[in-house]
């Protein structure tokens, strides 16, 4: 039976603002991208708690909610329950569009490939499995012939599936942008049916071309972009202009057929005559200046650029680099420049192997383990953000050694032949007819390098139970950022059974149960816990719960984790006199409550005027073996608090 994802798709809407505070919404393999009014009032401390949902990113004018490999299923619930589908994405000059060059630029590019980013990996794919069969002898048979069809079919054409979501972006027609895609792809533009130039233009410069036949006098480069992205987007973005200014001045009555007949007879023209070439120029200059800044020195390049790949992901900035290596594939056969990453995911998936054989904590090893099993096709969002880079040590690991044998790579001359599969499936990418099999050889041992150096060097340090304060938490915990290193007796972690791990409901200086002023609370008659004297007055639920009381009063909560073990969290002392004045209540009796949760609102200044002790007890109800707590002086909420043992 499928998995119902209305419920999470309702809640992700409801904290990111609501329905009237999303301009628009597309989602790419891991991540819904929401262009947001206003990023202020999204709630991103509930939303990263939230169980479904991995972390939340903030990068290039985009609100990104991270999923996992759920995320067309949840993409699809969050248009069915807020109506999103037939919403009108922002325009580009809008208020609230990336501000700068590099956002605006990194905005485009993950608008325009998100959507065929699946497609385009399985047609790398194909090629791979295409040069396979070409190496094993099966170059001449049909099997061959179609399998490569199926594959390169979409590079061949890559500029009409670039056109259609150009347009989205642009907000032009989709079938006129894709019939300027198909003029710039006519097969005689490219192949001139005369095989005698009438003169060479740009003659002895770089760019000297021969013009087989000129347009109104006016001399016709030739130019295959057949694979290209560049010129298309460009082409593209000119004729959404001259749409939009035709719309408003062709006569309603006529503006069917007269504003795309305009708009074609205009664009098409010109973008052969003049924004294709240079454009493709330009495309072509850049590539070539990167690839002589690589082949300076390429173990360098190659180490910086597998080094920090995992944080230009984070950031969404190695979308600069998508069409760049796409524009060297098309135009020289190869490129080592995206090839550098290779080994980046790998080792993102050595150390977390390691964690998860090393870790006692059983949420973080069901976490990992379907991180793990993205990560080996190439998919490492629900690793980083869910495992390894709350515990900042293996993340920092996995880059390092990604750097490391991306430098290898790059003085054994590694290079992929098409932008393909992510993971174990690009090995497909490093396959061309003719070539050999070395560069396959040479993939194969940095990556397993790389695999084998994050887990070993992994497995070598300690990691922490659970999460950092700015990391996420397992489906049930919330994050801390510390745990004590002995337990009581000089026990371990590992040589006593753990029952449950409370993070801090509220911020403040920790205080020995001991030192509270009611006897009831310091004589442990309600049990084994800890104090704090609060400086913010909030209370956020310490771990995933059921609110099994409240008092009529609001100064104090029941909870019951899903372990069984029961909580009671007492703000101040004898605050019931104030019958619930100063208190402001989230939750009612019965609700289930996330980690990291607001459960209460209260107002310090009038419990301080009242001259009642601000001193919140938080106290294990149940009878129970032990309990250790934190030795921290101060906590703020979400930091380790105490440890319930079996």
């Amino acid at each position: 039976m499928a998995k119902n994802y209305d419920a999470l798709a309702q809640d992700i809407l409801e904290h990111v603002g609501g329905r009237e505070n999303v301009e628009s919404l597309v989602h790419c393999i891991t991540r819904l991208r929401f262009r947001l009014k206003d990023e202020s009032i999204a709630d991103d401390d509930y939303l990263k708690q939230r169980e479904g949902v991995v972390t939340v990113v903030k990068s290039g004018g985009q609100y990104q909610v991270v999923i996992g490999n759920e995320v067309p299923e949840v993409f699809d619930a969050v248009n069915k329950v807020g109506h999103l589908k037939n919403e009108v994405d922002r325009t580009e000059d809008s208020d609230d569009a990336p501000k700068g060059i590099v956002a605006k630029f990194i905005d485009l590019m993950s608008k325009i490939f998100a959507p065929i980013l699946g497609p385009l990996a399985a047609a790398g794919m194909l090629k791979g499995l295409a040069a396979i069969l070409s190496v094993v002898g099966m170059k001449d048979t049909g099997t061959y012939l179609i399998i490569q069809a199926a594959g390169d079919g979409l590079f061949q054409f890559l500029p009409f599936f670039l056109a259609y979501s150009a347009s989205k972006k642009f907000k032009m027609d989709k079938f006129t942008a894709m019939a300027l895609a198909a003029a710039m792809l006519y097969p005689s533009l490219v192949n001139p049916a005369t095989g005698h130039a009438l003169y060479t233009l740009f003659s002895g410069t770089v760019f000297a071309t021969k013009v087989y036949y000129t347009f109104l006098g006016i001399p016709v480069i030739i130019m295959s972009y057949y694979s290209t992205v560049v010129p298309i987007l460009f082409a593209v973005w000119f004729a959404s202009k001259l749409e939009k200014w035709l719309k408003k001045v062709v006569p309603t009555t006529v503006k069917l057929f007269v504003v795309p007949f305009v708009t074609l007879l205009i664009a098409v023209p010109l973008s052969v005559l003049l924004i294709g070439p240079v454009f493709s120029w330009a495309a072509t200059g850049v590539g070539d200046l990167l690839l002589t800044i690589y082949n300076g020195v390429p173990w360098l390049a190659a180490g910086l650029i597998g080094g920090f790949w995992q944080i230009l992901v984070i950031f969404g900035l190695h979308w600069g680099l998508v069409p760049i290596a796409l524009n060297n594939v098309a135009t020289k056969g190869f490129d080592p420049i995206i090839a550098s990453s290779f080994t980046a995911s790998f080792a993102q998936i050595g150390a977390l192997l390691a964690i998860m054989i090393k870790t006692k904590e059983k949420k973080v090893r069901e976490l990992s383990i379907p991180a793990f099993i993205s990560g080996i096709f190439g998919v490492t969002e629900p690793s980083i953000y869910g495992v390894t880079l709350p515990m900042k040590t293996p993340f920092a690991i996995s880059c390092v050694v990604a750097g490391i044998t991306a430098a290898i790579g790059g003085l054994m001359n590694f290079k992929i032949y098409v932008i393909g599969g992510l993971g174990i499936f690009g090995y497909l990418s490093n396959i061309k007819v003719g070539e050999g099999m070395s560069n396959l050889l040479v993939s194969v041992f940095t990556t397993l390098l790389a695999f084998v150096l994050a887990f070993a060097i992994t497995m070598m340090i300690k990691v922490p139970l659970l999460y950092s304060k700015e990391g996420e938490t397992s489906e049930n915990v919330a994050p801390v950022t510390e745990t004590p290193a002995q337990m009581k007796g000089g026990d371990t972690h590992e040589s006593r059974g753990i029952k449950e791990i409370f993070a801090s409901p509220l911020s403040g200086r920790v205080v020995a149960l001991s030192e509270t002023p009611d006897p009831v609370f310091n004589s442990g008659a309600f049990g084994k816990g800890i104090a704090i004297e609060p400086s913010e007055g909030h209370i956020y639920a310490p771990i995933k719960a059921t609110v099994q009381a409240l008092m009529p009063t609001n100064h104090a909560i029941g909870l019951v984790s899903e372990n069984g073990t029961e909580l009671l969290i007492h703000i101040g002392m004898d605050t019931v006199k104030l019958e619930g004045k100063g208190f402001t209540v989230h939750v009612k009796q019965g609700d289930v409550v996330e980690a990291g949760q607001k459960l209460i609102d209260f107002d310090l200044d009038y419990i301080k005027q009242q001259n009642l002790p601000l001193i919140t007890p938080v106290v294990v109800t149940n009878e129970l073996e032990d309990l250790f707590v934190t030795e921290e002086k101060e906590v703020q909420h979400g930091d380790y608090l105490m440890t319930v043992l079996k």
